[in-house]
């Protein structure tokens, strides 16, 4: 008989003795233990290591029955391995020494392999649902904690239960009854904290021998994310315990490569491959294990995460003097680190409602962050999170979760929620909000837009996969901080609660914006990034002066390239459209001269220097945006967007779109202001921007306050009889879209009632102009680089298109004017002049800009920038009477008027008001 035949016979016969006795001390010790006792642990350490060691040894050849219970007695494993479970009792008086020296023999790496090895019993049917023996051996060693009562001692971590067993793929699968014992709030704790304590030293504690899809940091986190849950919904969890967890989690998943099936928002951490010695190899988790932890951060685990987390956390601080103590700076640290690795992880769609709508995350954050602003001082993270930050600043890691929850926030609640209820921050919070964010911003962009490496990780065969932490935040927090301030300044723009200038970074000086026309400079990637900190006027001349270069391109290259038409004035957008709709682009951007033809078929006089072409723009857009000619309607604010049965009305409507985008885009490439009131909701069409809810009311108020009744109704929604359906009605024909496959057959009800609002708004505000906006936006885009129109948001868009509704700033024309002919500025016609200009009202200081220059509108910056400068000049031969009697005329290519000198104001304001009321064209010049 060979010595493993001789072991297992010897542990069937102890268990027969056991079973006939009942005295397993009396078996080993006889009657007195305390007498021998040392005799008796010593060879009891040596039997339970040698069974174990049979086992592993053996391994290859048992591995049908390594998983079997202990009802097979015929079974060498399931006997050696129940003989373990007799002995490693931990009632029993040398159990902790036994496993004391079983640990110091790092046998869990000798398990390790063994389970490895194992194959399911699939004729142990009758096994199902019983707990192996080797389950109830580890079950036994697991227990054994190192704390009172037990006395085992520590381990080297390395070969410890937690990087040996629970990096075994699927462990709990296997192990179910084990899963129960290590659930225990006690033994979560001991081993999260033990890990946690790894973490920090940075230990190289993980085995590598799997394949690269189960990678040991996967399969622990997966492990662990299972059982925690359990921990942390018991009511006496520790927020020690929280930390631990958060810590070790966060090292774990900032490990992980992104979950590819992740529509991850912004993701800004690098997907560098792993590197295995010399070559590089793209790790891909294995799609069970990608389920196992996603599943696991789930909206119980997040709402349990952060209730320990922050439980004692107060969100209404009556004084601001003090800023936060250490434990709500580890709460937030510990909050924050879990939650940005996470967000760079996994998918986020069910992660934000979660973490926005059911937990405490953003009013803990916001009293965080305000009181670190008010007093100057943002406290540093503890030292379990320095590698992700290093020397970073305080604001760094909660910005960049702050941003993303909070943004979402602000896409779901409404207007009258926003400004009336301030939900979810007061306004006055918001507008704190405003300069820590733009301060961050600036700072991330402008002053300190690097970062210095990251430090070492515990993980050292996932180096190569996540390089510099620091910069990753940062580049987060530069993306996240800039969208969340580009939404608050919409919500400023539909209803200021805040000064525009609050928006704008302190630092932008004459230096920075002639750094931002250069592309490749930090400041033009501010440009890009940030448009808002940079005031609306510096981004004009910005604009402009890019605009000027093309065009001052375009001439150089075809100088004698010019396109002329003949163009009817009542049949304007006909005319046009049949001539110039198949113009290229660099057509577009070159000369276009245009002789109009009156009623009577002649040739008006004029030759078109540039004057002319403003007034055929001024008037051409006049009539292709009249809600008349049915490609347009309006709102109930007369503001103007594409009509959804513009089709019914014209049936090249697609084609008319495409060309009006291109008109509209020439008229601001050459800086002409035409007066067309566009809705918000359509210009963020041109910013290729996605409309919502809030956008809702500028196009159909009505239909806004019944979607608000429904958001915020109390009763049975499902009682009103609605369907994912919506109902078009254009001209008298009503059709009927469903919002959703099958609408028809889907009721609303109070859990989907959020769904079906948004699905209404993105209908109306989206789905229904998509097409039209669509062809716009490809006509605008032949002229409009994305990235001009990308510094401006929708209200200062239509800024640029249509100037300011202002009255005319007449001082500000008359200090940037020239004289001719004999005037001066202190001429006794000139003074009288612009007495009768600002006594005009606004419609006829209007008329008369649109009469000298073309436009009635004036520069968006002064008129100091009016190209060719305004220039009042003596009409030749006006010293007779007769000359006296004529109009004042212009030269609209020049900005030139052209002003007999009369003897009085009444004749000068007589005959000016009869020049610009003539609506003659230019036959008057």
């Amino acid at each position: 008989m060979n010595d493993f035949s001789v072991l297992v016979e010897t542990c069937r016969l102890i268990q027969h003795f056991v079973r006939e006795s009942g005295d397993v001390v009396e078996l080993f010790a006889g009657t007195d233990y305390l007498s021998n006792h040392s005799l008796v642990v010593y060879r009891l350490k040596r039997l339970s290591f040698a069974c174990i060691q049979a086992i592993h040894h053996n391994r290859n050849k048992l591995k049908d029955q390594l998983l079997m219970t202990g009802e097979e007695p015929s079974a060498s494993t399931a006997i050696l391995l129940q003989a373990l479970v007799l002995i490693l009792d931990p009632k029993l008086p040398w159990a902790c020494k036994t496993v004391g020296y079983l640990l110091q023999r790092n046998v869990f790496s000798l398990f390790r392999e063994v389970i490895l090895t194992a194959k399911e019993n699939i004729n142990a049917k009758g096994s199902f649902g019983k707990v192996s023996a080797l389950e109830h051996v580890l079950a036994c060693m697991v227990s054994h904690v190192g704390q009172s009562p037990c006395i085992c001692t520590n381990v080297d971590p390395q070969w410890s239960f937690s990087f040996q067993i629970l990096t075994i793929p699927f462990l709990w699968k296997k192990f179910p009854y084990l899963k129960e014992v290590f659930a225990s709030r006690s033994l979560t704790q001991y081993y999260t904290n033990q890990m946690a304590l790894c973490v920090q030293n940075h230990a190289n504690v993980l085995p590598t021998d799997m394949l690269n899809e189960f990678p040991g940091y996967a399969c622990i986190l997966g492990n662990i994310l299972e059982t925690t849950g359990a921990a942390l919904s018991q009511p006496d969890c520790s927020f020690e315990m929280a930390l631990d967890l958060a810590a070790v989690t966060t090292y774990l998943l900032e490990a992980l490569p992104p979950i590819k099936s992740s529509s991850r928002e912004s993701s800004t951490v690098g997907e560098d491959d792993m590197i295995i010695g010399d070559e590089s190899v793209e790790i891909v988790l294995d799609d069970n294990l990608q389920q196992q932890i996603t599943n696991a951060i789930d909206s119980r685990f997040l709402v349990q995460l952060t209730n320990v987390l922050f439980g004692g956390i107060s969100t209404a601080h009556g004084s601001h003097n003090e800023g936060p103590d250490d434990k709500e700076v580890a709460a937030v640290a510990a909050a924050c680190a879990f939650l940005h690795v996470t967000f760079n992880t996994l998918p986020l769609e069910r992660i934000m409602t979660v973490l926005a709508y059911r937990t405490e995350l953003v009013p803990v954050l916001w009293n965080f962050m305000k009181r670190c602003h008010e007093n100057q001082k943002w406290s540093s993270l503890p030292e379990r999170f320095s590698y992700l930050l290093g020397d970073a600043p305080g604001w760094l890691l909660p910005l960049s979760v702050f941003c993303p929850v909070y943004k979402h926030m602000l896409m779901i609640v409404d207007n009258e929620e926003f400004y009336e209820q301030e939900k979810p921050l007061s306004l006055k919070d918001v507008r704190c909000l405003i300069v820590i964010l733009r301060q961050a911003l600036w700072q991330i962009l402008w002053v300190n837009p690097s970062a210095h490496p990251s430090s070492g990780k515990f993980i050292s065969n996932t180096s190569g996969h996540k390089k510099h932490p620091v910069e990753a935040i940062q580049s987060r927090v530069g993306t996240v901080a800039s969208e969340l301030l580009s939404q608050l300044q919409d919500w400023n723009n539909r209803r200021q609660f805040t000064p525009p200038s609050d928006f704008h970074a302190d630092g932008v000086n004459d230096y920075f914006i002639s750094q931002a026309v250069t592309e490749g400079t930090k400041a033009h990637d501010i440009l890009k990034q940030a448009p808002f900190l940079i005031p609306f006027t510096s981004r004009v001349k910005i604009f402009t002066s890019q605009l000027a270069s093309v065009r001052q391109r375009q001439e150089a290259h075809g100088v004698f390239t010019r396109n002329r038409f003949r163009i009817r004035r009542d049949h304007i957008l006909e005319d046009a459209y049949n001539q110039m709709s198949a113009l290229s682009e660099e057509d577009l951007r070159g000369l276009i001269r245009v002789t109009f033809v009156n009623e009577f078929g002649v040739e008006e006089a004029g030759i078109d220097g540039g004057g002319i072409f403003k007034d055929f723009m001024e008037n051409i857009t006049r009539a292709a945006f009249d809600v008349q000619y049915g490609l347009f309607k309006e709102t109930a604010d007369h503001l103007l967007y594409p009509n959804p049965g513009s089709g019914m009305i014209h049936e090249q409507h697609l084609q008319f779109f495409h060309f009006l985008g291109s008109l509209l885009a020439k008229a601001m490439f050459e800086g002409i202001l035409v007066d067309i009131p566009f809705a918000t909701f359509f210009l963020s069409k041109l910013k290729q921007k996605y409309n919502y809810l809030n956008d809702l009311p500028s196009l159909d108020p009505e239909l806004y306050r019944h979607l608000i009744f429904l958001k915020h109704y109390k009763e049975d929604i499902s009682e009103l009889e609605l369907y994912f359906v919506i109902v078009n009605n254009e001209y008298g024909e009503q059709t009927e879209e469903e919002l959703l496959p099958g609408g028809k057959n889907i009721r609303v009800t109070n859990e989907n009632v959020i769904t079906f609002i948004h699905l209404v708004s993105n209908h109306r505000l989206n789905f229904q102009i998509r097409q039209q906006s669509t062809h716009f936006l490809r006509g605008f885009q032949q002229l409009m680089r994305k990235e001009w129109i990308d510094m401006f948001n929708e209200h200062e868009l239509q800024l640029l298109i249509s100037g300011s509704l202002d009255s005319l700033d007449v001082d500000d024309l008359r200090q940037n004017t020239n004289y001719a002919g004999g005037y001066h500025g202190e001429h006794y016609v000139i003074d009288m002049f612009w007495e009768v200009l600002k006594s005009f009202s606004l419609e006829n200081q209007k008329k008369f800009l649109k009469f000298v220059t073309g436009c009635s509108r004036g520069p968006l910056l002064g008129f100091k920038y009016l190209e060719p400068l305004f220039c009042i000049q003596r009409a030749a031969g006006s010293a007779s009477e007769e000359a006296l009697d004529r109009l004042p005329t212009s030269a609209t290519c020049m900005n030139l008027l052209k002003l007999p000198p009369y003897g009085s104001k009444e004749q000068l304001e007589t005959k000016l008001l009869y020049a610009i009321n003539a609506d003659a064209g230019f036959d008057l010049s």
